[in-house]
């Protein structure tokens, strides 16, 4: 199933078949967007829900609604600054769809999720298909986390085909990219009204999308607008977690649990590293800084998983300027809330 060409992915992709694909932030299942039996594939490998839409990756930034095959109807000024800026990279746009861009991808809505993905490969194999198939350029992929619906994304290619490796047939491929540089989801901001509106935050924060359109960005996670990763559990590891504001709090928790008995090396530790690990808990990640944190934070989730980790005590991010730091609290919020 591995695949070093992106050609051969490629054509993969406009035969119908689906691709595990890296990105800058997790690694996706990819199938051809203007394919619906390509994208119900892809809704049955990962149990995904219809109405829950999914983002369209391509390889052209230029928004541009009277072009042929455009995925998009109309574009605010300050859409097109956030894609010069942003793209390629970790930043989704949520703009009114044009006719090309069917349910199958909107999950039934009036709008389109874009993005153009950084990581070298995938932007190859997006390139390759134009170059293969010109008449039907600018092709898409439908490419969301290539994982089970609301388990912990992938961000080596190990990780997706451990989760779908035994849903995939003989005529899919995987492309391995190595680890995810960012390691969490791209933020999403709804370009539908006057101002940028943050559906789900990720490397892309408030601050910089307020520095590159001049506007006031609001922070509109009840937004109407359905969005991938916006329910309130997800992300989920099989261990339960709970999110500790501080080294007190930390080790109350662990306190706590080993007296309801829970053995200490069953006691998983997620913090900075310039917090001491509780004896005879079980360190899962300790980062240097924010963007290690994100980068490591799924891997460290799924390695609890793997060792048998029965509970995840986090000392989560404080609030800051930084995108990565509200997209690390975030998403741990998510795989800590009840199931």
């Amino acid at each position: 199933m591995l695949t070093e060409d992106p050609r051969a992915a490629a054509a993969a992709l406009l035969q119908g078949a689906l691709v595990v694909l890296p990105t800058e932030t997790v690694y996706g299942l990819a199938g051809r967007a203007d394919d619906p039996a390509a994208v119900a594939r892809i809704y049955a490998a990962k149990g995904r829900p219809s109405l829950h839409p999914v983002i369209v990756h391509v390889a052209d930034p230029t928004l541009d609604p009277s072009a042929p095959g455009s995925w998009v109807r109309e574009v605010p000024d300050y859409a097109r600054k956030l894609a010069t800026a942003c793209w390629p990279g970790p930043l989704t746009l949520v703009l009114p769809r044009s006719a090309r861009a069917t349910d199958d991808v909107t999950g039934g809505q009036d709008t389109v999720a874009l993005r153009v993905p950084a990581h070298p490969l995938a932007l190859a194999v997006l390139r390759a298909m134009d170059d293969l198939d010109p008449v039907g350029a600018p092709h898409g992929v439908a490419a969301p986390s290539a994982n089970r619906f609301g388990h912990v994304s992938p961000t080596t290619v190990a990780h997706a085909l451990g989760d779908l490796g035994d849903r995939l047939t003989s005529e899919d491929l995987a492309i391995d990219g190595g680890a995810c540089e960012v390691g969490v989801e791209s933020t999403i901001v709804d370009c539908t009204g006057p101002q940028p509106r943050v559906l789900r935050p990720g490397r892309i924060g408030i601050a910089d999308i307020e520095r590159v359109t001049g506007l006031a960005a609001e922070d509109s996670v009840t937004s109407g607008i359905r969005v991938p990763g916006a329910l309130p559990s997800h992300y989920a590891p099989a261990a339960s977690i709970a999110l500790a504001p501080d080294v007190e709090a930390l080790l109350a928790y662990v306190d706590a649990a080993v007296e309801g008995g829970t053995p200490p090396a069953r006691i998983g530790v997620i913090a900075s590293n310039e917090i001491t690990t509780p004896e005879g808990t079980t360190r899962l990640l300790e980062p240097e800084s924010m963007d290690a944190y994100a980068r490591g934070l799924y891997g460290a989730l799924r390695r609890a998983d793997a060792e048998g980790i029965a509970f995840i005590v986090a000392v989560a991010p404080a609030p800051g300027d930084e995108g990565v730091s509200e997209a690390t609290a975030d998403r741990l919020r998510r795989a800590s809330a009840p199931r």
